[in-house]
């Protein structure tokens, strides 16, 4: 910084002590600034101590002639500056001075003229209080006559009311305007307490004669069953207005309200109609319900202690209404109706609300909702399982012979995946009303459909497993459908169908039904919220899969074991050892084919066709198969061998079929894997009753003949020809094992009867 130039603290420094020494009250000093003039420095010339003399010595003695005369420089320019400065302070507090200046004369200028505008609103108003008291005191002997006469017309007035009085009584009872009697006579009866003994006696008995005619009409209008509640309830108060003991008549007229509450309640019997529609019913409900209200709210003005018992009706009409509607909702009804009814019964519950709000009907209306709502679901999960059992029960009857196994697994399928999706699309019609009941009842509303499917699907696993036990008569309404040939037949196609319905729901259904409910409820209930999902796809579906296999294996054991009893007839029935020759294939054939053919259109109807698989070409009589004559040939060779060892093969026979059976491929959901396995189980069936019999030579020849029918129809029927091969051989090689001469058929005699008895079976 150089020599000419001033710091910027300096100056601000410098302006303060110029506007403090302008506006200063005068040259005396604070202690404050006596104590710093102590410390201030000789050539500090802004100090209140500054000595000149001393700083020209100072200076004189310390700088040069060159430092003086810049020193000057210096000082003149700070003195100018000052000056400017000091004249623009002047300048700019005059301007304010003469403002100030002309509001006071202003202001004194104004005052001066309000006193005497104030001195001549004085007088003013002294000379109106002077004419008010002239004019007050020349009328008041007059106002105080007017008074008077203004008095004794009142009273003449009220005495020709009361004179009159008997008359307007009378007319009041030809109008039957009994509230403006009661008005007119307790007007009057404070005359008639004062005077009604002397100068009003004869008015006074006139008007009691015809009060009294007026209590007796109002008591029987009270207890009218032709008049309203509204119209009872005017009369009870127009009896307490004439100071008539009503208390003595409150369980009459409570009684009176309950019977009336008739007109209100829900009908057993219009609900019961099939045709009832709530819709009508909820406008013409509403004339009776507002009756009750306008009653109950009437009470309240006359009994004001009757506020328990009105509530006790209250609750009483919401409970009957409830109780109707449970026994509704056990129908097979719609989302409408049922809307329909809660609306009429929420309606209900808001009319008397307004009269009645510290009973918390509100709440009270939503527990009862509640049982409602749980029934309904349950009902109508109910009618859902009662439905599919219907599609299935019908195979077991006997009028509905047209009824076809594909129609029976084609109606159940239906009954589950639509009605499951009918009955998701009318709980979504409940969750989208807007009524405050339920509104309140939508997460309720979710938990109990997805509890209602879990339930559904429990007893329908439940009730197949119940179908399926031939014994149990309580599962089938008409058990004697299930007993003899045909009945066994409708049962065990009956399994096969349930088999088949187990399979689509643990396959297609659980997965469909599963998506649309997510759709539908999205949200989550309470019951999820705190104990997880209720409906679980997962495990109904392992658990239907599961029964599916089940019911599959039943139909097939069951299938088998009607033909082993046929082959256990068949083989214990003659007298082997001594069997006449052959001449045609035995009849058991037959029945053998026409069941195999009978379980054939069974599996065709509900079952897919599935891959044949070890096809073989063959034909029958002694032209079969030649591994299958070299197999034979070969174990007759060494039949008489082995015949030694037929006592060591009986005593394991149970156990080398448990064996055999083991080791069957696992069954599909396919007419050959049914077929196949059926024929499988019928052929070692067939070997075991073989090893149980002593055959002669004629025996074994039949046995043969009728094995060698066999192949043909079974290779067209089964998908495994090389397992029915082996099997067929193994009951010619076990009847070869128990003949006491095993001399098998000449090819061309046994190609001969083959061929008689296609003919004969061409023929018939």
């Amino acid at each position: 910084m150089g020599a000419d130039e001033v710091p910027l603290d300096d100056k601000a420094k410098r302006m303060r002590d110029l506007l403090s020494s302008f506006y200063s009250p005068g040259p005396s000093m604070s202690p404050n600034s006596r104590n710093i003039s102590k410390y201030a420095s000789l050539d500090d010339i802004n100090s209140t101590s500054f000595n000149p003399d001393e700083y020209m010595n100072l200076l004189a003695h310390k700088t040069n002639l060159e430092g003086l005369l810049q020193r000057h420089v210096d000082l003149a320019a700070e003195i100018k500056n000052l000056d400017t400065d000091l004249q623009m302070l002047v300048y700019e507090n005059y301007n304010k001075f003469i403002s100030a200046t002309d509001a006071i004369k202003r202001m004194k200028s104004n005052i001066s003229g309000m006193e005497a505008n104030m001195e001549h609103l004085r007088e003013k108003i002294l000379s109106v209080q002077s004419r008010s008291d002239s004019v007050n005191t020349s009328l008041f002997e007059k106002r105080e006559h007017i008074e008077k006469l203004h008095l004794t017309c009142n009273l003449l007035r009220k005495v020709q009311f009361i004179y009159d009085l008997p008359d307007r009584l009378r007319k009041c009872i030809k109008s039957e305007a009994y509230a403006d009697a009661v008005r007119f006579y307790n007007g009057a009866m404070p005359i008639f307490k004062v005077y009604g003994d002397t100068s009003f006696q004869d008015c006074r008995r006139a008007c009691e004669e015809a009060i009294s005619i007026i209590v007796k009409n109002l008591q029987g209008k009270l207890f009218s069953d032709c008049e309203s509640m509204q119209a009872r309830a005017e009369a009870a108060v127009l009896l307490k207005q004439l100071n008539f003991p009503v208390e003595d008549l409150k369980v009459k007229l409570l009684c009176k309200l309950e019977q009336s509450l008739a007109d209100i309640e829900l009908k057993p019997e219009e609900t019961n109609n099939a045709s009832w529609d709530p819709l009508p019913f909820s406008s013409a409900h509403e004339a009776p319900i507002h009756e009750f209200v306008e009653a109950i709210r009437a009470f309240q003005v006359i009994f004001p202690d009757s506020e328990k018992q009105l509530v006790i009706l209250a609750q009483d009409l919401l409970t009957k209404h409830f109780l109707i509607a449970e026994e509704y909702v056990k129908k097979r009804i719609c989302a409408a109706d049922l809307l329909g009814v809660l609306r009429v019964i929420w309606n209900d519950m808001l009319q008397m609300d307004k009269v009645l709000q510290e009973a918390d009907l509100s709440n009270y209306s939503l527990e009862a909702a509640k049982v409602s709502m749980k029934l309904y679901v349950s009902s109508t999960f109910s009618h859902l399982l009662q439905d599919v059992s219907d599609f299935l029960l019908k195979v077991l009857k006997k009028d509905g012979a047209e009824y076809s196994l594909e129609d029976a697994l084609d109606g159940s399928s239906k009954a589950v995946l639509e009605g499951s999706r009918n009955i998701l699309f009318e709980f979504c019609k409940v969750l989208d009303d807007d009524s405050g009941l339920l509104v309140r009842l939508r997460e309720l509303i979710i938990d109990l459909v997805k509890e209602g499917f879990l339930d559904f699907f429990r007893q329908l696993e439940d009730q197949f497993h119940l179908f399926s036990e031939s014994n149990n008569s309580s599962a089938i309404p008409d058990h004697s459908l299930t007993q003899g040939a045909q009945g066994d037949k409708a049962f065990a196609g009956l399994v096969l169908v349930l088999a088949q319905l187990s399979a689509f729901i643990g396959q297609t259904a659980i997965a469909k039904i599963t998506e649309e409910l997510e759709v539908c409820f999205s949200g989550c209930g309470v019951r999820g919220l705190v104990y997880g999902p209720a409906f679980i796809p997962g495990e109904i579906c392992q658990k239907f899969q599961s029964a599916g296999e089940k019911f599959l294996h039943l139909y097939i054991n069951m299938r088998t074991l009607r033909i082993s009893l046929l082959l256990k007839k068949r083989f214990t029935t003659p007298n082997w050892v001594k069997h006449k020759e052959p001449r045609e294939v035995h009849m058991f054939v037959d029945l053998f084919l026409q069941e195999l053919q009978f379980i054939v259109n069974e599996a065709k109807q509900l079952l897919p066709q599935g891959t044949r698989k070890h096809h073989r070409a063959g034909s029958n009589g002694s032209s079969s198969s030649s591994r299958s004559n070299a197999l034979l040939e070969d174990k007759l060779v060494r039949s008489n061998a082995q015949r030694a060892r037929s006592q060591l093969l009986e005593s394991h026979l149970a156990k080398l079929f448990k064996q055999k059976v083991e080791i069957f491929s696992k069954v599909e959901y396919t007419q050959g894997s049914v077929v196949t396995t059926i024929v499988k189980l019928c052929l070692k069936s067939l070997q075991e009753f073989v090893r149980l019999q002593t055959f002669n030579r004629s025996g074994f020849q039949q046995i043969q003949l009728d094995i060698q029918f066999l192949r043909t129809p079974l290779r067209e029927a089964v998908e495994d020809e090389a397992a029915m091969d082996f099997l067929l051989d193994e009951v010619i090689v076990a009847a070869a094992e128990r003949c006491l001469d095993p001399i098998p058929l000449e090819p061309p005699i046994l190609d001969k009867l083959i061929q008689s008895k296609l003919a004969k079976k061409l023929e018939s």
